[in-house]
């Protein structure tokens, strides 16, 4: 307790460390923001054991960055309330939400498989039949629509059916 005390007289007595602190958090939250945004909706969308460990790693390698040198339990706790503060915040921004959450890509059209779009979005054919297939559905030609939604997950809706059956837990090991 007498460690906090002395840490927490120490921050007072120069402020401007916590805001260094809090400027190198927002800086790495932005630049990281964008580097998962770039590497594609599935990644974490449905999160493999790779992609798991990747995320855990890189919460370590970016630690010194957003904190410095400043190792102590108060710049921990105000590295935490800007990430926290962040994220509340950019949750409730419609327009920053919706720019890197994006929005639905058909990847079947009646039937047609759209090769541009399964490109755009880093989609193989195999996947996409692996879907199809938890989907109930045997081949691509039986689906009205396919859509690769923008939390990653793929929606399948058959051509004799009109409802959306959506698989939440599709096993991929490409999600790299």
């Amino acid at each position: 307790m007498e460690t906090l005390i002395n840490e927490l007289k120490q921050t007072w007595d120069n402020p401007a460390t916590l805001l260094v602190t809090a400027l190198r958090v927002v800086v790495v939250y932005g630049v990281l923001l964008i580097f998962l945004q770039l590497s594609g909706r599935r990644v974490l969308g449905q999160m493999t054991p790779f992609d798991l460990l990747t995320l855990l790693l890189l919460s370590n390698v970016v630690q010194n960055a957003m904190l410095g040198s400043d190792n102590s339990l108060v710049g921990g706790l105000v590295g935490a309330m800007v990430l926290l503060l962040l994220n509340r915040l950019i949750s409730r921004a419609r327009a920053i939400r919706e720019r890197f959450e994006g929005s639905p890509t058909v990847l079947i059209s009646q039937g047609q498989i759209l090769l541009d779009n399964l490109k755009r979005e880093n989609v193989s054919q195999a996947e996409l039949m692996t879907a199809l297939r938890e989907h109930g559905v045997e081949n691509a030609a039986e689906v009205g629509i396919a859509l690769l939604e923008a939390d990653g997950t793929i929606s399948v809706v058959p051509h004799k059916s009109g409802i959306i059956r959506q698989v939440r837990h599709v096993k991929s090991s490409r999600n790299r």
